[in-house]
């Protein structure tokens, strides 16, 4: 893969998020979806799943973010490869390949959830815009915050969240995030649900945030 810069983000992210894709991200080229397409309708993937990864691809193919905080950094570039299902439980392709050896894959679900795949499917995010938002989150409150605290296990479970209210734009399902009046947490399940391995539950608290910190220019 030879990366370049970034001159088209793909719509529909914050203006935080845009920001980061752009800054931040770089872009290579991948093999079309469509060299394959034969070679998997031989192989009974149905017609609508391959063009749902000719539609990934053409939206995210061959994007490379930074590390995420969790998950060993997540894909190393996106990519779809290998789907995989049936038509009772819909069908999964793969995000882009591990950066390292975990335990699961990166997929894409059948409603488009993007996720984890090991002993069972776990979505994180309604969405790769989803993924990708949390991302350029967790990147912007490490920047401004001025205490990183991080918990493990049952211990989460005591971070009082009463008064803070879900960012909505990572559209979170096992991984969320939150926000209060000075401080934001990311709250991150997914490798406890997928593995059965509740003391992988693990929450970052980014402290002491002022305005700009809490929404990077994202309106309340």
């Amino acid at each position: 893969m030879s990366p370049h810069l970034i001159n088209d983000v793909p719509a529909g992210l914050t203006r935080r998020a845009r920001s980061f894709v752009s800054s931040h991200g770089v872009k290579g080229d991948v093999r079309p979806v469509a060299e394959h397409r034969q070679w998997w309708l031989g192989r009974e993937v149905p017609s609508a799943v391959i063009d749902r990864m000719a539609a990934f691809q053409e939206r995210w193919g061959g994007l490379c973010l930074p590390l995420a905080p969790e998950y060993d950094g997540g894909p190393r570039y996106f990519d779809p490869d290998s789907p995989e299902g049936s038509p009772v439980g819909g069908w999964w392709f793969e995000a882009g390949l591990q950066r390292t050896a975990v335990p699961y894959s990166f997929m894409i679900g059948p409603g488009g959830e993007f996720g984890i795949h090991a002993e069972r499917w776990t979505p994180l995010h309604a969405t790769v815009e989803g993924w990708v938002e949390s991302l350029a989150l967790a990147r912007h409150a490490s920047a401004w915050a001025r205490q990183i605290t991080r918990v493990t296990g049952d211990d989460v479970d005591r971070i009082a969240l009463d008064t803070y209210e879900p960012v909505r734009e990572v559209r979170g399902l096992a991984d969320t995030w939150w926000r209060g009046s000075d401080s934001l947490v990311a709250v991150y399940s997914g490798e406890a649900e997928c593995l059965s391995f509740p003391r992988g539950r693990t929450a970052l608290i980014y402290s002491d945030l002022d305005e700009w910190g809490l929404h990077g220019g994202v309106e309340p």
